[in-house]
């Protein structure tokens, strides 16, 4: 089976308490305006999102199965992106250096408003859904305040966020919060088994678990080098505290973003796995060797250094070969 994008995948698995709000919310009379559609990469936010926004397009009542064929005309306009009540806002190619911006701009936001003025269409409803919220800069996020502070009669505001930190705490305010979960191990293999039939079950089972709840992150790992990738980190954690080579490390996962940002993911997971059984008491072998080089505050701190390290580096486009080089001195203590 073919892996789809958001606005076309039929399915979503793991996250029925979500819908059930949803369908609460809705049959409450008092649907909120603005919602803030949360949790970690790859889980089904906006999978999520679009589907709402079917179900309100297409007319189904509260309490209606959120189900719809895609052979549905307004499921296919929707995958399409030519639905005339929708439009989604998420970062863009620059039209000068024709490269993806790093960040959401005003001019988007911007054509928001001018969508919401226009004549409603087909069936009357209108859904704005802002895919990578963190992503707006700060004058994207004003221009967005503003419409949550006075909304247009008839609108709705899906806001998919990765990491609602980054957001004002003014746009945060003025939206509800549906938080998405974790997925089950058990509900990541299924997913796994559906997109990749083809792959083992014993790397299914590796990917999934290495996954952490993302199905998102399982695929990437599964379709790209995670495996190789895997086994790469692992020897690099158990060769500490003296470490590995370290230019032959940096210089082999630093060479593309995909391979960075695999390789210090997985880094960071490794750490902070390793830190969540130790507070548990329940860590493993290897676990257990790695935390007793420092204890767990200081492990802590190291994991949080690292995660800066990636979000500064792909922010700000910096050199991923020297950020590898600081990440690995930062797990050898040097």
């Amino acid at each position: 089976m073919t892996r789809l994008e958001p606005r076309a995948n039929p399915d979503l698995l793991g996250h029925e308490a979500a819908e059930r709000i949803w369908s609460q919310a809705r049959a409450s009379g008092r649907l909120h305006h603005a919602w803030l559609i949360t949790g970690t990469h790859g889980i089904g936010k906006a999978t999520l999102a679009y589907r709402l926004a079917r179900g309100l397009l297409a007319g189904r009542k509260p309490g209606d199965s959120l189900d719809m064929d895609p052979a549905d005309p307004v499921f296919r306009r929707i995958a399409a992106g030519t639905h005339a009540g929708l439009m989604t806002v998420e970062r863009s190619a620059d039209e000068k250096t024709k490269r993806m911006r790093r960040e959401i701009v005003v001019d988007e936001v911007r054509e928001v408003t001018q969508f919401l003025r226009r004549t409603a269409g087909e069936g009357g409803g209108r859904v704005v859904i802002v895919d990578g919220a963190e992503d707006m800069n700060p004058n994207a996020a004003n221009a967005l305040l503003k419409l949550l502070e006075e909304p247009p009669a008839g609108a709705l505001l899906l806001l998919v966020c990765h990491a609602p930190g980054l957001l004002p705490a003014t746009i945060r305010s003025r939206c509800r919060r549906l938080r998405l979960s974790p997925l089950s191990l058990e509900t990541v293999e299924t997913l796994l088994a559906r997109y990749l039939p083809e792959l083992p079950p014993t790397e299914r089972a590796q990917m999934a678990a290495l996954g952490e709840g993302s199905i998102g992150r399982a695929l990437v790992l599964a379709e790209g080098d995670g495996p190789a990738m895997a086994a790469q980190v692992a020897r690099v954690v158990a060769a500490l505290p003296q470490g590995m080579a370290a230019l032959e490390v940096a210089d082999a996962v630093g060479r593309d973003e995909a391979g960075f940002s695999l390789f210090m993911d997985l880094l960071r997971q490794s750490v902070g796995n390793a830190v969540r059984q130790g507070a548990r008491g329940t860590p493993d072998s290897h676990q257990a060797r790695l935390l007793a080089l420092r204890s767990l505050e200081s492990w802590g701190a190291v994991w949080q250094a690292l995660t800066d390290i990636k979000n500064e580096t792909e922010r700000f486009a910096l050199d991923r070969r020297q950020a590898v080089l600081a990440g690995l001195s930062l797990m050898a203590g040097t």
